[in-house]
């Protein structure tokens, strides 16, 4: 959430969702919300199924339309390449033949648009473009030009980053219960940052390490790693962190916390935003992985709808798996829409998280994908700390039943077409070849 201020993980809405990704995608709360038996710790799980109400279960997976993606330009991807210049450009098809409809033309238009200010003052790590090969299209944008299909194809150029094979997720916003103060039925905190959490840049200890962050705690004279779920789940954040607000389902909380925002339906029907603020410096670990790795999933459930179904239907064992995932994610109150790691607001069917360093952030891209609703123009306003290296995408669909369905069950492969600013390819090319001083 992935969307979110500063996105961590990322969606997953997956076939085998929540297993390289950490999808972003969350189940809805019950209204009649989750109360723990007495004398049960915060954040464990109910010991019987009887213990727990039914909660209201996730919308049915959408079931895709098939297409037939572009092929690929045959090329090969240089392996280990840590950039989208070192893994190696490909010129791709004339904008004007990509089967770009006017509604996501438009769409796309606008988020661009968004976009442009962070496109010209960030620094591209996919060493791509310079702020400077971004103004005309910028301009043009801001001056509104009215054919947005002729907009893209006239300031754009298209590229196949490596081999071009892409495969892409879906997250969306999702809806939790919750209240704002500790009642029955609501009695799983919902934290702020930690008071004790320290952020270290290593880059300034060392200039080997630029780039490098972590994250901890001070024990006596030492730095050490933060607490990991299990322990925060069991007591050790008291008094250490501010509340924001207590959930009625460990379930959907969890998810919410892969996803990084999301609404918390309040018992008065009111709505609290809340985004990722920061987290506990731990490794993520997908659990959709470790499910299916054991047998729990049967087939057809590694949707995201049908690991929460497994994780409900088996609360004590689901607490486990859920543990082991020592990532645990920290919130923030929102007073607006979902935001992307641009700091702008992120649309449905028109955002996309993708790793900085194989696209800029703000750059659109052109998924033809195998199912319909994927392929079209997206732009990458958001990443994701699973969304990592060429041609991964992960797909924002808004809020909502329809958001849900489809981000749920999103796993879609196919053919990843970068739009670049036209000229960018002669410029990257001439540097190349250019002797060196």
């Amino acid at each position: 959430m992935r969307i979110t201020g500063a996105r961590r993980y990322a969606a997953i809405g997956l076939g085998l969702a929540l297993s390289a990704c950490g999808g972003r995608i969350v189940p809805p709360g019950t209204p009649s919300g989750y109360a723990p038996p007495a004398g049960q710790d915060r954040g464990e799980q109910p010991r019987d199924r009887a213990d727990r109400p039914k909660v209201r279960g996730t919308a049915p997976v959408r079931q895709p339309t098939a297409a037939t993606p572009i092929a690929p330009v045959p090329a090969m991807a240089v392996p280990g390449a840590a950039t989208a210049a070192a893994t190696g450009l490909v010129t791709g098809p004339a904008i004007d033949s990509l089967p770009i409809s006017d509604e996501q033309a438009m769409a796309a238009l606008a988020a661009f648009r968004l976009s442009c200010p962070s496109l010209m003052r960030r620094v591209d790590t996919s060493g791509l473009t310079r702020g400077t090969d971004w103004q005309p299209a910028c301009s043009a944008a801001a001056a509104g030009d009215g054919d947005a299909r002729r907009f893209f194809s006239r300031w754009f150029e298209s590229v196949q980053v490596g081999d071009g094979k892409a495969f892409a997720t879906g997250y969306y916003e999702p809806e939790i219960a919750g209240s704002r103060d500790r009642r029955a039925g609501y009695d799983i905190p919902i934290y702020g940052r930690p008071s004790d959490l320290i952020d270290v840049d290593l880059g300034q200890f060392n200039d080997d390490l630029k780039g490098k962050k972590i994250r901890g705690r001070v024990d006596k004279t030492a730095l050490v790693p933060y607490y990991d779920r299990t322990a925060i789940e069991q007591g050790a954040l008291s008094g250490r962190a501010p509340i924001l607000g207590w959930a009625a389902d460990p379930v959907a909380l969890f998810f919410l916390q892969i996803q990084g925002s999301g609404r918390v339906r309040l018992p008065d029907g009111s709505v609290m935003r809340i985004g990722y603020e920061t987290q506990n410096g731990r490794s993520y670990t997908g659990i959709g992985a470790l499910m299916k790795t054991r047998g729990l999933l049967a087939p057809g459930q590694s949707s995201m709808q049908g690991i929460v179904q497994w994780l409900h239907d088996h609360p004590e064992e689901g607490a486990a798996i859920m543990r082991e995932n020592k990532s645990f994610v920290f919130f923030r109150e929102l007073q607006t829409a979902p935001l992307g790691a641009l700091g702008l607001p992120v649309t449905g069917g028109v955002s996309a998280a993708t790793d900085v360093k194989f696209v800029p952030l703000g750059a659109p891209v052109f998924l033809s994908m195998d199912r319909t609703d994927a392929t079209g123009l997206w732009v990458a306003q958001d990443t994701g700390g699973a969304i990592k290296g060429a041609n991964r995408f992960d797909t924002f669909w808004g809020g909502g039943h329809d958001a849900e369905a489809i981000a749920g069950g999103m796993s879609a492969r196919g053919t990843a077409f970068l739009l670049l600013p036209i000229g960018t390819v002669a410029r990257l090319a001439a540097e190349r070849a250019a002797p060196a001083r």
